[in-house]
């Protein structure tokens, strides 16, 4: 059953892998204009040749063939506008600002988001939980720039605590993990909230308490272990979150990484650039899904039927 699970897992992968190279390269040329729009102060003779180097030329159809053949190579071919640089090159530089800033965020959204979902679950003081519940609403309404924008102001620029932007030390990550995670964080915090407070009406709590269990054991081996399954579920799409809104968070503080790349690539219409991070980040956040699953399944096996 586990193979046929991870089989079945891994044709659903390549199948929506091959969708999204597809779409991405159809939807690239099929826009209108041109990716050397900029030069066309050049004389048409070196037009037609730069089309011809880069095989814009050949029929759709061919280049869509070669395009497929080239990612079985791994290679995703050269930028149109950075002479010299491959987007392999680009992606190997640039992503792994962007992971480090992802693992960060991620990791103060998942830890937050249980803490302050346990904090509204057992703290009896009516005052505290009224609080959290409006911070959480607060997080869960306002976009992340917007709070990017807020921290920069208040802890870089009027408490000159951290860096208002750039990449460089430990000190610089702060801010933009926190504008990525307060979203996230907020959201696990009222899943998990309302996943213990459904396990709690279950009828094998009641009848574990029965048995003469400790509340620490109860709430430790049984109310929290099947509080988390909706919890671990949402971790895929977390980090999709995560990476996805990092885009906007690295241009505001400035960050270099595989976001800004793609920002910039957009507007320059380079389209070997653009395919390649969509079809990079696709393939990590559908194996990010698929290590998911795999978790959910071993954790909890009874729900392999």
């Amino acid at each position: 059953m586990i193979k046929n699970f991870f089989l079945r897992k891994v044709s659903i992968l390549i199948a929506a892998l091959l969708l999204v190279i597809t779409l991405s390269f159809f939807l690239m040329r099929l826009l209108p204009g041109d990716p050397f729009a900029a030069e066309q102060s050049m004389p048409k003779e070196t037009l037609d040749s730069l089309h011809r180097y880069y095989g814009l030329d050949q029929p759709l159809l061919v280049q869509y063939q070669r395009y497929l053949f080239s990612i079985l190579r791994f290679d995703l071919g050269p930028s149109f506008k950075y002479t010299g640089r491959s987007v392999a090159a680009i992606i190997l530089e640039s992503f792994p600002i962007s992971l480090l800033l992802g693992i960060e965020a991620f990791i103060l959204a998942l830890a937050g988001g249980v803490i302050s979902g346990v904090v509204m679950a057992f703290y009896k003081g009516p005052l505290l939980k009224a609080l959290f519940k409006i911070t959480l609403i607060v997080l869960l309404s306002v976009p992340a720039y917007l709070f990017a924008t807020l921290l920069q102001y208040v802890l870089a620029i009027k408490l000159d605590l951290l860096p208002l932007a750039r990449w460089g030390t430990f000190s610089h990550s702060i801010l933009p993990a926190l504008s990525l995670a307060l979203f996230p964080l907020a959201y696990i915090a009222r899943l998990f909230y309302a996943a213990i407070g459904e396990t709690l009406k279950q009828d094998f709590i009641a009848t574990i308490r029965a048995t003469g269990a400790s509340e620490k054991e109860v709430i430790f081996k049984h109310i929290l272990p099947n509080a988390l399954m909706p919890v671990i579920a949402y971790c895929g799409p977390l980090l999709a979150t995560i990476f996805t809104g990092s885009f906007v968070i690295e241009k505001i503080f400035g960050i270099a990484g595989l976001g800004q790349w793609l920002i910039v690539s957009i507007g320059n219409r380079d389209y070997p650039v653009i395919m390649g991070i969509t079809i990079f980040y696709s393939f990590l956040l559908m194996s990010c899904n698929f290590i998911v699953d795999c978790v959910y399944q071993f954790c909890y096996p009874h729900l392999r039927q």
